[in-house]
């Protein structure tokens, strides 16, 4: 194998890159997601007889002022070395934004370069990549359109990466935009990259534009994007750069993609948006401390919901704060207002007041309601930006948005085994039923857990739910098994695994072995556990054991995730009547025997 070129040798390179036949084309397969066809190819340029980067190359056309003469004979030679011979497959061809605005690449010359395929121009794609700042949109504007007359359509390259942007998206409306593979690269694993991905998702629709995610090397990834509805793929595991043409992805991809793989968690979507002391801020007029009280008295005249005055340095630093109450209640007092008029704001307030930055999260703004100092319920708080007074918090606003958010985050994760919640489960149901997939819904509940909580108290309880959690962790496929916590002991996995009952059948006997731990030792050598009812007699109930319900989702047979959990429900609670400890909607198995 030849050694790669010396940086010096590049020149060299390149003009035997312009040279008659200097160029050979390798084209990567575009792949559809929905049905994982092949749709289109990209055109990749590459010396023939030289080891040296393409991406070298093109920057020793940049510095001699070449790029666009080279660019314009790359695009003649991939458009003249493809195989056109399926219909509906289309070309994407690489042009940077500078060489379209070099005299040497105008738009005609281009044309003239695809045109020498001799194939309609609506099989081509123009791939617009830049490494610049764009500074002139508008003609680079106008001289795509001038591409967009003569059939060819457009896709931005690399977006999420370099200087790919909005502006260019929002201006030029190309038909495609690829996703860099900075994106896509362990998107499975990132939360924040899927957030990324899934915001760009909903604005391509919204502007009518399809995305294809580039850089897909692992089948994770490529579940992924697919499942967030990224249109096309394209990358190693679908097809590697070739001379020819692929028409087909790897049966192994192929066969590996029939799930829908389980996202990965995103901590920051608990409780959606994150709330900060700006959310609570009420605009409010602040007050010198030299001024005089009478100014306070007319504010809080004109304000009739104005709960405090703040009173702030000359520097806008708050030095203290007035309640308005506490206010009244001395300007009452005999001869109170007389002597009001020789005193200034600073003899009436209070000198300590709670103060909180605006972007301060109202999670970390809990302690000011568990502290000793609870002026907060009558004087609220101050708010700053950059230590200087900015607005007045109240102190019943926190306690509502405190309780409102850990409300809300319930529904995200549960608190107490940290799994997805009601919104999560349903958010996945959907996603399985969109895909068109086959699952089973597995409804997953405690026999005689009640007495047993009752009796031992809600720690050991607490406990006995953690052992449910962690016994179903270890009987699920993470990535295509999704286990949620309803709440309470009722737990939702939604399978997969075509050995669900296998699985099921092996979490029962584990976990009912393993709950016998958390029982007193007489009441488990017993095999019931022994409390008084509400009238004060001894009653036995029969030890706590695992019961789950179990439907099957086939393509088609549901709409909507409601109905789905509401038959799996049903399932469970038929489960809990008969004891057998399995149930699958219509029919009946024992747990034990399905081991």
């Amino acid at each position: 194998m030849a050694a790669v070129l010396a940086p010096d040798q590049f020149d060299d390179a390149l003009a035997c890159a312009l040279a008659p036949g200097g160029l050979r084309a390798v084209y990567q397969p575009i792949v559809r997601l929905e049905d994982f066809h092949v749709v289109a190819h990209e055109g990749l340029m590459r010396l023939r007889d030289r080891p040296a980067p393409p991406t070298l190359v093109l920057d020793a056309a940049r510095r001699r002022g070449r790029l666009g003469e080279l660019e314009v004979v790359a695009a003649r030679t991939v458009a003249s070395g493809y195989d056109y011979a399926v219909a509906d497959e289309h070309l994407l061809v690489n042009v940077s934004v500078q060489a379209i605005l070099q005299a040497s690449a105008r738009p005609q010359e281009l044309i003239d370069a695809l045109s020498t395929a001799g194939v309609d121009l609506h099989r081509f794609v123009i791939e617009l990549t830049e490494r610049d700042i764009v500074e002139n949109v508008v003609e680079l504007k106008a001289a795509i359109g001038f591409l967009r007359a003569a059939g060819v359509r457009l896709a931005l390259d690399d977006f999420g990466m370099g200087h790919s942007n909005f502006e260019l998206w929002h201006e030029l409306a190309p038909e495609f935009v690829k996703l860099d593979r900075y994106l896509v690269d362990g998107v499975s694993r990132s939360p924040g990259r899927l957030s990324i991905v899934r915001a760009l998702v909903q604005i391509a629709g919204e502007l009518g534009t399809d995305l294809i995610a580039e850089g897909i090397e692992q089948q994770a990834d490529l579940e992924v994007v697919r499942d967030l509805g990224v249109r096309y793929g394209q990358g190693y595991l679908l097809g590697r750069p070739s001379p020819e043409p692929a028409r087909r992805i790897p049966e192994d991809v192929l066969r590996a993609a029939s799930k829908i793989r389980v996202l990965p968690s995103h901590a920051l979507r608990v409780g959606t948006t994150r709330l900060t002391a700006g959310h609570l801020l009420v605009d409010a007029p602040s007050l010198r401390a030299d001024a005089n009280p009478q100014e306070a008295e007319e504010i809080f005249r004109r304000h009739p919901d104005l709960h405090a005055i703040a009173i702030v340095d000359h520097d806008g630093v708050p030095a203290g704060l007035i309640n308005r109450r506490a206010f009244n209640e001395q300007l009452a007092k005999p001869f109170a207002r007389e002597l009001a008029r020789r005193r200034t704001c600073a003899e009436y307030m209070h000198e300590s007041p709670i103060v909180c930055d605006v972007d301060q999260s109202v999670e970390t703004m809990v302690g000011i309601l568990c502290g000793e100092d609870q002026r907060y319920l009558s004087d609220g708080f101050i708010i700053t930006r950059e230590r200087r007074y900015c607005g007045l918090g109240r102190g019943e606003s926190l306690v509502r948005r405190v309780t409102e958010h850990r409300i809300e985050a319930a529904r995200y994760a549960n608190p107490l085994t940290l799994l997805p919640g009601n919104i999560p489960i349903t958010e996945h149901i959907n996603r399985l039923l969109a895909g068109g997939r086959t699952f089973w819904a597995a409804y997953w509940d405690l026999n005689y857990f009640k007495p047993f909580n009752d009796e031992y108290g809600y720690f050991r309880g607490d406990r006995m739910i953690n052992l449910v959690a962690g016994t179903l962790l270890r009987h699920v496929q993470p990535n295509w098994d999704f286990l949620g916590h309803v709440g309470g002991d009722d737990f939702v996995v939604l399978f997969q695994s075509e050995d669900w009952m296998a699985r099921c059948s092996s979490a029962i006997a584990e976990f009912n072995s393993a709950a016998l731990a958390l029982f007193d030792p007489a009441d488990a050598q017993r095999g019931v556990l022994r409390c008084e009812d509400r009238s004060g007699r001894i009653v036995e109930f029969p030890l706590t054991t695992l019961s789950v319900g179990v439907v099957q989702v086939a393509p088609g047979q549901y709409q909507q995730a409601e109905s789905v959990a509401s038959d799996a429900a049903a399932a469970k609670r038929q489960a809990k009547r008969q004891g057998l400890g399995l149930c699958v909607l219509g029919e009946t198995v024992d747990a034990a025997a399905a081991t």
